[in-house]
């Protein structure tokens, strides 16, 4: 007997729809998952170490063969980030085929972009540019990710420099738009090989684009500019000026690097000018600035200018330091101040500013072309009852100064301390010196000293050899076989 079904076709397909048939627990998501992350464990503890080459491939598809699941992007980028790691280039081909013909998932750019790096590092550009044009095959969307690391990499090196401009125009039918990162990475490359025009091009290309002014980018060719030996102050200048148009607020460090540039140019007024701009804009300059328009100013001679910054920098209450009131004194030293600038010492040292060697050569120096010897031997005293070491520099100051006065008796004085002290193989003062003394029919003591030049490493100069040959006649002397220890070398046991 059929037993005929007691439900109505409408029943039935209720059920059909709302009954809860079982399911497998081993076709979850949860599952998948768990054998996937079980999978690449496996994975990762096979690795070999760095020292200990092994084909990843086979044991990525071994792993998860093993836990019946399809590899995940992780385990690839593990698997090319290890063969990266231990230098192992010849499997990566391979791993790259197999994710671009094999797999289906979609990877990230990240893993391209990482690999690219590493190209570069091994500098394997062809490669790198490859993988980088590769990327759309991976059912991956290109992006400034993967095109700022290929840039990276050709910004390294002249020959890559020189397929930038083919790379951005592939770029551009790849779909890949610029960003602000992207221009960052091409002015510094720019900046860096001294193509300041190529890099102030860019970035007006940067800002029609619709980005805002970057103000690092600013100051890196603003500092460029600046370094550059053929720029002109008025190009930087309005470089400025231009930048400040569009919304560039230029920092301390953007003005003193301005200013450092004018005043080597040998435009102190200039300089001068660009500080007060700054004062206009509400920004109170440093001592560095300051010191530095001092400088400027008082190389051209204008002296009036110099005291105004100088004072002008006192009540805004800067403290100067030692390179400040060196400037200061080397100017009084330029006026025939030379007793203004003395008295500067001692109101540094009120100050609790330290004079140094430079501070004290200055006035030396301006003493001795005034032919006040003995104020110069008086600071010169004072110097070492302060500590305050003499230099070559000090001593030539002081030759120099002696033999204009006539002095030769205290300029052998200085000439042996010199030889003693320090090297110098060639000075005009020495030659001056020994001429001096056969002049007055030292010739003995003229000799002294040539021998102990000799014993110095010092070779005489032609003026000093004839003096002394026209003073000791014809026969053999010491002039004769000193002369023969110079040009015969010295036999080294």
């Amino acid at each position: 007997m059929v037993r005929s079904s007691s439900l109505n076709p409408r029943s039935k397909f209720f059920l059909r729809k709302h009954r809860k048939w079982p399911v497998s627990p081993y076709n979850t998501t949860w599952h998948r998952l768990f054998n996937q992350h079980q999978a690449l464990q496996t994975l990762k503890q096979s690795a070999p170490p760095l020292n200990q080459p092994q084909n990843l491939l086979s044991t990525l598809i071994h792993s998860f063969n093993t836990f019946n699941c399809d590899p995940t992007p992780e385990a690839y980028n593990f698997v090319i980030k290890t063969l990266t790691k231990t230098s192992q280039l010849t499997h990566i081909p391979s791993v790259l085929e197999r994710l671009e013909f094999v797999e289906k998932f979609h990877p990230p750019e990240l893993i391209f972009a990482n690999l690219i790096r590493f190209y570069g590092r091994a500098d394997r550009i062809g490669d790198a540019i490859d993988v980088f044009y590769r990327i759309p095959k991976f059912r991956c969307d290109p992006s400034a990710v993967s095109l700022n690391s290929l840039l990276l990499v050709l910004c390294g090196s002249s020959e890559g420099l020189r397929m930038v401009p083919q790379i951005l125009l592939n770029s551009q039918a790849m779909g890949i738009r610029l960003e602000e990162s992207s221009f960052r990475i091409l002015i510094t490359a720019l900046c860096g090989i001294g193509r300041i025009g190529y890099a102030i091009e860019i970035m007006k290309c940067m800002i029609s684009n619709g980005y805002d002014l970057h103000v690092k980018i600013c100051s890196l060719i603003l500092s460029s500019l600046c370094d550059q030996k053929d720029s002109a102050g008025f190009e930087v200048v309005s470089f400025m000026e231009e930048m400040k148009k569009v919304g560039f607020c230029p920092g301390m460090m953007d003005y003193s690097n301005v200013i450092r540039f004018l005043v080597k140019q040998g435009r102190g007024l200039d300089a001068l000018n660009v500080m007060g701009k700054m004062k206009v804009e509400g920004m109170k300059p440093d001592i560095v600035c300051y010191t530095m328009v001092l400088h400027g100013v008082i190389a051209h001679g204008y002296y009036k200018n110099a005291d105004k910054v100088f004072d002008e920098l006192l009540v805004l209450g800067l403290v100067p330091d030692v390179y400040t009131y060196n400037v200061y004194v080397n100017g009084l030293c330029k006026q025939n101040n030379v007793g203004a600038g003395l008295k500067m010492i001692s109101c540094m040292e009120e100050l609790g500013c330290k004079p140094n060697l430079i501070t004290y050569n200055i006035l030396l120096k301006a003493l001795c072309k005034n032919g006040e010897l003995c104020r110069a031997r008086e600071l010169v005293s004072d110097m070492n009852l302060k500590g305050v070491g003499v230099n070559l520099q000090t001593h030539r100051i002081m030759l120099d100064g002696l033999l204009c006065k006539g002095d030769i008796d205290e300029a052998c004085i200085f000439m042996d301390e010199m030889l003693d002290k320090f090297l110098c193989r060639c000075c005009s003062a020495y030659d001056d010196i020994i001429c001096g003394l056969c002049q007055r029919g030292l010739v003995c003591k003229a000799m002294g000293l040539l021998q102990k030049m000799v014993d110095k490493n010092v070779a005489p100069g032609a003026r000093a050899w004839e003096a002394l040959l026209l003073s000791s006649g014809t026969g053999p002397c010491l002039v004769e076989t000193t002369w023969t220890d110079l040009v015969n070398p010295i036999e080294v046991d």
